[in-house]
Formats: structure tokens, sequence, C-alpha cells
């Protein structure tokens, strides 16, 4: 058992590195390596496997695997019930797959347990607004229950976890990790950005890849995820190039670069149907988009 459970957390901590560096498939693959250690264990393991399991769900949801990252977060759930890192990553899990009504629950319960936590926060309002505009006014009658959070449930995320990504830390605004929002790491992460637009500017994009990987794990931007994506077309790393996008169009969901850069990456991965469906919700904010109007053409004729 002791062990397991040492070699279960030095794969954790392996896991952790590989998703700063964003790369997701392999700490998914450390995650899943620990979490067999562990799966002995039992319930004396309840809270590691918990927190492997929502970490593994964030690797599935910055990916695109959104039923995965669902169901990793529901397990983490049931064996640590209310905490924070997978209410949240299995609400925007559950809002991208637009299954509104569960998204609304999980941010709601969310608050229960921090009502600081401004991600929450924004997704009941984009969820409200979906709803209302799905259901119309009667929405809240056709919700599923929201669980009442116990009391202890609610004081338990006072004290921070050294780890990221890290399950059950109250993070004050992010979905994934926790970015550092002071005004020095603001400040910082724009410097990184712009120096980043400037090597764009020279034709270096795998440089510039850097500055916008640092600057991201600062602030999270819509801007420097859609910046990045443009350097992953140019080195032609399609499917790095669709993960930032969906990331931007996470915080801004009619964001038009997103959305464009997206599908030309999509439709070089051969992925005509998704590639389309993003060129038609551009069209729906920005109708005379000549490159996405053209873009279009390319595609059906594929």
């Amino acid at each position: 058992m002791a062990a397991a459970a040492s070699s279960a957390i030095a794969l954790r901590r392996a896991g952790n590195e590989e998703f700063r560096r964003g790369q997701y498939g392999p700490a998914a693959a450390l995650y899943t390596r620990a979490l067999a250690l562990l799966e002995a264990a039992g319930e004396a393991a309840a809270e590691e496997r918990s927190v492997l399991l929502a970490n593994r769900a964030a690797c599935h949801l910055k990916e695109g695997a959104c039923r995965l990252c669902v169901a990793d977060c529901s397990g983490a759930l049931d064996l640590v019930p209310f905490g924070i890192k997978p209410l949240l990553r299995r609400a925007a899990a559950y809002e991208a797959l637009e299954r509104y009504q569960l998204a609304y629950v999980d941010y709601k319960t969310a608050l229960q347990v921090d009502c600081s936590i401004q991600a929450a926060h924004d997704g009941v309002n984009r969820m409200t607004k979906a709803l209302l505009e799905k259901d119309g006014v009667n929405w809240r009658q056709k919700l599923p229950p929201i669980p009442t959070v116990p009391i202890f449930a609610q004081t338990r995320w006072s004290v921070p976890s050294a780890e990221a990504p890290g399950a059950n830390a109250p993070p004050a605004t992010a979905l994934q990790g926790e970015p550092d929002q002071s005004g020095a790491g603001t400040e910082r992460a724009q410097t990184l950005k712009e120096e980043g637009n400037d090597l764009v500017k020279k034709g270096n994009h795998k440089k510039a890849v850097e500055k916008y990987s640092e600057s991201l794990k600062l602030r999270q931007e819509c801007a420097t995820y859609t910046n990045r994506a443009l350097c992953y077309l140019t080195l032609k790393q399609y499917k790095e190039a669709v993960q930032d996008c969906t990331e931007a169009l996470r915080l801004d969901p009619k964001n038009v670069k997103a959305l464009y850069r997206r599908a030309q990456a999509l439709k070089e991965l051969k992925d005509y149907r998704s590639s389309i469906a993003d060129i038609k919700s551009l069209l729906k904010t920005e109708p005379k988009n000549t490159a996405a109007l053209r873009l279009l053409q390319e595609l059906n004729r594929a």
C-alpha cells in the first residue's frame, strides 16, 4: 500500500509537469498509470484517486474529449463529493456538449462551495441565457434538482493545495490550473504576449509559441490562445491549433479568429463536417467575411 501510494504520487507529479508543458496526452497516461496502482487500495486512497481523476479530466477537457471529462469528473466526485475542480470541469464539458441544464446545476453547486469563483458566476450567466433561449421563461421548471452542499463541504476548501493542476483547491477563476492573476503576473503576461507577436512578425513561429505558452501560464486570454493557434497552423501542428482555438472559444464563444483558425486546422485534419460547422457559426456573426466564405467553398468541394 505505502509503496503503491508513493509511486502514484510520483506519477501524479510527473503528470502535472507534462500538463504544465501542454502535453495533455502524456499527462493523462501518467495519471492513468497512477490510478492503476491505487485501484487495489480502495477507500484508503479515495482522495488521491479523486485528485488523479480530476487531473485526467482536465487533460480530456483540453483535448476536447468532453464525454471522457464528464466520466472522470463524476468518478472524482463519487470519491470526494463537492470538489470544486471536478465540478467546474464537468460543467465546462457539459456546456461544450450543449447539455446546459446539467452545466447550470454544476456551476450553481460550485458556488455553494465557494461563492467567490468568478468562472462559476460567468457559467451561470451563460447557462441562464442559453436556457432562456432554448426553453423560454419557464426554463427553471425543467432543471434537475440542485444538490444542497453541507456546511462541512463549504469550509473544507480553505487550505489551498500546493499541487497543480490539483483537484480540490479553490481556484479564484481558472478551470484548469491556477494562473497568476496578480498585477505583476498580468503585466508580465502582456509583455510575453507582445514578445510573441514580435516573433510572429519576424516569422519565428516556434519561438513565438514558447512566449505565448509562458504568457498563458500567467493569464488565460483569448487573444493569446488564438495567436498561438496561428503559430501551430503555420508549424502544421493542427491538433494543437484545434485545442487552442477551443480554449479561446470557451472564453469567447463567438470569437471569429478562433472559429476560423479551428476550421482551418480541422480541414487539414480532414474533419470536414466540424470545419464546416465552425465556418457556419462564424458567418452568423460576420455574414460577409470573405475568407470564411472562400474556405466554406473549399470545404464543400472536399
